[in-house]
């Protein structure tokens, strides 16, 4: 009788144990630890912060905030791009027990003002201005329409410095107190993701949640406190404040802030003058620094290690980094803002094909399992199935929306991906596909719903599918299927993205664009969005960018 084949499921065994701090309670200790040693630099500005010194501002933040009346629970919004601000506002709001909400700094007021709402954020912290976004504008057109917004403060400007003068004046003891009422399984963060039903789901996160998993994920690149890690990433995303900050604070390394928003010469110059010892970034990040003419000049032989994520990491740019940028043991994650989100990882020890090729292994202290996403049941390994996950990294669920939490966290607390994936022999798992259509541009989550949603709004469109394409910089771009009405002027590329300029994110609009009076249909009436992909993939001449193998 042959033993019948191994399934696809694998817990991440570890004689490290969790963590069960807070937020707040974890920095002070790193703090006491480390206290001179640098842990963060701003480079646009030349400041920077020993964890003593940023302790005592993360306080100051959290005491000005206090004085405003927010408490634990209330929801504090924060609009900015990369600032130590950003930092402060982090921690400062986790030594509260307030939750923050990370708010998309591309969001235009259609987005704003629902996230407003739909957290309903009393405290919201901005940045005056981000590029040629008017935040102040935006904010004053969308406030009016938000019940439970009572208070904004802009960094930099007066009201920001009282905030600031008023906690160093402040009674240190009060914050004592309130650490003292917080439990680690606290909500402390929303963040939003996009949703099928056409709006950002917020998923709500904990001190558990995002402190353990940062941990872990800097456990996973050998961080110690000799280490200083570059962090080009977004904040408002968990791969920055999250596997970028807390895997930093909780090893008592430095965080480096290369610019606002990413620009590839200023992150491999901070590499280099910092000496960085790690770099993050998503797959279009990588290859736009490969990209620079002068990339070799830069000096980048303090790299040791680092993180692609975000979407999917093609094998010969992950080639490259270890070849080129010296990052011999750099790491791929996988997950997703609902688990705080990395589920895997491969090791500095792997092998270069399986550190390519695949996104690794079960992080430690949680499950994976592969399931025939009709049955529910788990699949043998080298089958392809959805990938689900679970442990402490699981959300607790998205924000006053019960149900849609249920459509994705099962009964036994598995959180479902929607990610179609292969278990090999020794638990690496490869991602082949999604089950839904879902976009993922340059580390974006785009859900064509929403966009969708938006376009039908246009005088001139009577239906409209959004698709994903291939594309070798940003992974996937966004093309809009639509059909018009009669007697219509033609709808071009640019004609549609004029329409979404200043009302969706950028990344959000389509850039391509196909007149069709039908679209492709199953025998049940549903459109096969897989057929409108190989046609356009034809149509575009994109066959060079679908043959891009991924891990």
């Amino acid at each position: 009788m042959t033993a019948p084949a191994l399934p696809s499921y694998s817990n991440g065994a570890s004689t490290v144990p969790l963590l069960g701090d807070t937020i707040g309670a974890n920095l002070d200790r790193t703090a006491a630890r480390v206290g001179d040693r640098e842990a963060l630099v701003e480079r646009s500005t030349g400041r920077r912060w020993s964890y003593r010194e940023l302790v005592a501002e993360v306080d100051a933040c959290a005491l000005g905030l206090d004085a405003l009346g927010v408490r634990k629970g209330d929801r504090v919004g924060i609009w900015a791009p990369n600032c130590a601000e950003w930092v402060f506002v982090q921690f400062a709001t986790a030594k509260l027990g307030a939750i923050l909400v990370n708010i998309n700094p591309a969001y235009r007021t259609h987005e704003l003002g629902y996230v407003l709402e739909q957290a309903g954020i009393s405290v919201l912290v901005s940045a005056p201005s981000f590029k040629t976004s008017d935040y102040r504008a935006m904010v004053a057109e969308v406030a009016g329409q938000c019940t439970d917004l009572r208070e904004t403060i802009f960094l930099g400007e007066p009201e920001w410095e009282s905030l600031m003068a008023a906690g160093r004046a402040a009674d240190r003891s009060l914050l004592e107190r309130r650490e003292t009422e917080l439990s680690a399984d606290d909500p402390i963060n929303i963040q939003y993701t996009s949703g099928t039903t056409g709006f950002p789901k917020g998923a709500t996160l904990t001190h558990h949640n995002l402190l353990n998993n940062g941990f872990f994920v800097g456990e996973g690149c050998g961080y110690t406190e000799a280490d200083r890690i570059c962090i080009p990433v977004p904040y408002y995303h968990c791969f920055g404040m999250g596997m970028g900050n807390l895997g930093a604070t909780s090893h008592g390394a430095t965080m480096v802030i290369p610019a606002p928003g990413f620009d590839p010469a200023l992150t491999l110059k901070a590499v280099q003058d910092e000496k960085c010892t790690s770099l993050y970034g998503v797959p279009t990040m990588f290859i736009a620094e490969l990209a620079l003419p002068d990339f070799a000049t830069y000096d980048l032989s303090s790299l040791r290690t680092g993180i692609m994520a975000g979407s999917p990491c093609p094998v010969e740019v992950m080639k490259r980094v270890v070849a080129e940028m010296g990052m011999a043991e750099v790491t791929i994650c996988y997950g997703m803002t609902e688990t705080s989100p990395v589920s895997t990882q491969t090791g500095a020890d792997d092998d270069i094909d399986r550190r390519t090729s695949t996104v690794g292994r079960v992080h430690p202290h949680l499950e994976v399992k592969v399931v025939d996403p009709a049955t529910g049941l788990t699949v043998p390994r080298g089958e392809p199935g959805e990938l689900c996950t679970r442990g402490y990294s699981v959300m607790l669920g998205y924000w006053n929306e019960p149900q849609k939490t249920a459509e994705v966290i099962d009964s036994a607390r598995w959180m479902h991906t929607g990610d179609l994936a292969v278990m090999d022999t020794e638990g690496y798992l490869n991602i082949v596909g999604r089950i839904k259509d879902m976009v993922i541009r340059g580390g974006e989550n785009v859900y064509p719903r929403e966009i969708e949603e938006f376009l039908y709004t246009h005088p001139d469109i009577v239906d409209a599918q959004v698709i994903g394409v291939p594309d070798e910089r940003y992974g996937e771009e966004l093309m809009a299927w639509v059909r018009l009405r009669a007697g219509a002027e033609l709808l071009t590329a640019e004609a549609l993205r004029e329409f979404c300029a200043g009302k969706l994110a950028h990344y959000k609009v389509p850039r391509y664009v196909k007149i069709v009076d039908e679209f492709p249909m199953t025998v049940t009436g549903k459109i096969r969005k897989v057929e409108m992909r190989t046609v356009s993939v034809e149509d575009l001449g994109l066959q060079g960018a679908a043959a891009v193998r991924n891990a």
